[in-house]
């Protein structure tokens, strides 16, 4: 008997090694991410008509522990950080001092300083559609999620990548598309969280979102804002009248859509208008009313991350680094499902938690991309037939872990204007 335990406890031992170092030799060859390898496993699913929701745990039940980040909402609300468009950034430059060289005398020190400045504010000439600009005053670096929402400015925008903002850092481009096609005028100076009560904040539904990070170009993302409103306003009050014809472009060069049902282009006002938030939130209610209940089952779980499904078919999942980043971005992201699911489209029988697990261990391999900043921050790009993957991993100083993963089924391009029908 002996013998057989020891024969048993060495079988284990060596298959377990096996296992790590196959998990090893895929990290080193830089191939599928954690989601690809298998190392996420799905539960059953919470449902709220047609949207519902898979949670996703780690095979090991361990996570990388509490990241340190701040969030976008959390530093817009505390003033810590700030947008601004590209025309106004000298007021969010950090005050530096310049020597002038050591050639130029010192009675002339100042007309050099007139003649010659220096530093981030010159790079910005004036406000671009495409371009922010951001500063992170806090004391904690700054996570940014593709998706993201920010409104004031000339026009609202919406994040286009997955980034981290380090502590101290100069104010950076911030890559972003438009989601307001029909203004360009200021309403504020700077920019705030597209949020009008803590609990309605949210960020562009995942038909938008792929928009803006698969195919990263502004008329995509126009047409896709242009199809969301009116299908957001058409689930709201069936018999409104709707009227979004016109190529959505911004500034007088171009032809104007005409406004929404609710008297804008803007897709988060459009979002905030009582008749859609209200219809957001009855979509949302299972996972909303009881969000403290949802939250904590979740963090009992050690659930990281959800795969969605949308009448039936998968479209989408996001994972974190933990469950802590997972519940601070539960109100948005469900908020965003939520918004998906009232759209029109072909509803097909409930997928099962197997269905949901292969969606996530598809792999993630073929053509790769990745892009970053030195030391703070890789972010790559993962395609495979019908479904891509993008992946921020956080190279800051004791973290070196992925930090947020998107995965998404691609809208077949004869359907981008029918949110729901997406390739198997």
């Amino acid at each position: 008997m002996k013998n057989l335990v020891r024969f048993g406890l060495a079988a284990a031992f060596v298959l377990a090694l096996a296992a790590y170092e196959q998990g090893n030799q895929v990290k080193a060859a830089g191939g599928p991410s954690e989601a690809a390898s298998g190392s996420y496993r799905v539960l059953a699913p919470i449902q709220s008509g047609n949207l519902l929701l898979f949670p996703v745990v780690r095979e090991t039940g361990k996570s990388s522990g509490e990241t340190p980040f701040i969030t976008l909402d959390e530093g817009i609300k505390s003033g810590e950080v700030e947008v601004t468009e590209a025309g106004s950034v000298q007021g969010l430059v950090r005050p530096r001092r310049i020597v002038p060289p050591s050639n130029v005398p010192h009675q002339y020190h100042d007309d050099h300083l007139r003649a010659y400045p220096e530093g981030p504010a010159n790079s910005y000439r004036g406000d671009e559609v495409n371009t922010l600009v951001l500063v992170n005053n806090s004391k904690r670096p700054l996570l940014l999620l593709a998706g993201e929402i920010v409104t004031g400015g000339k026009q609202d925008r919406v994040i286009a990548k997955d980034r981290i903002v380090p502590v101290g850092a100069d104010p950076i481009d911030l890559s972003v598309f438009c989601i307001e096609p029909g203004r360009w005028t200021e309403s504020s100076p700077t920019f705030g969280a597209a949020a009008k009560a803590p609990t309605h904040g949210f960020m562009v539904q995942p038909t938008v979102r792929e928009r803006a990070m698969v195919e990263k170009d502004q008329q995509q993302v126009w047409d896709s804002v242009h199809g969301a409103i009116s299908q957001m306003e058409m689930a709201a009050a069936p018999s409104a009248s709707i009227s979004m014809n016109g190529r959505p472009h911004p500034g007088p060069q171009y032809d104007m859509p005409s406004p929404s049902a609710i008297g804008t282009t803007s897709y988060a006002k459009v979002m905030q208008s009582n008749a859609v938030s209200d219809k957001v939130d009855e979509a949302a209610a299972p996972m909303m009313k009881a969000r403290e209940q949802v939250l904590a089952q979740l963090r009992e779980e050690h659930a990281v991350g959800v795969v969605v499904a949308v009448r039936g078919e998968i479209v989408w999942a996001d994972l974190f680094a933990d469950t802590g980043l997972l519940s601070r971005y539960w109100t948005k992201l469900v908020r965003s499902y939520a918004a998906e699911s009232l759209t029109e489209g072909d509803t097909h029988a409930a997928p099962s938690v197997a269905d949901a697990q292969q969606f996530l261990n598809a792999p993630s391999g073929g053509a790769e991309t990745s892009e970053g900043d030195v030391g703070i921050y890789r972010y790559r790009e993962l395609k495979s037939g019908a479904t891509e993957t993008f992946v921020l991993e956080s190279l800051l100083p004791g973290t070196g872990y992925d930090v947020h993963t998107s995965k998404m089924q691609l809208i077949a391009p004869e359907h981008r204007n029918k949110p729901h029908q997406m390739l198997r």
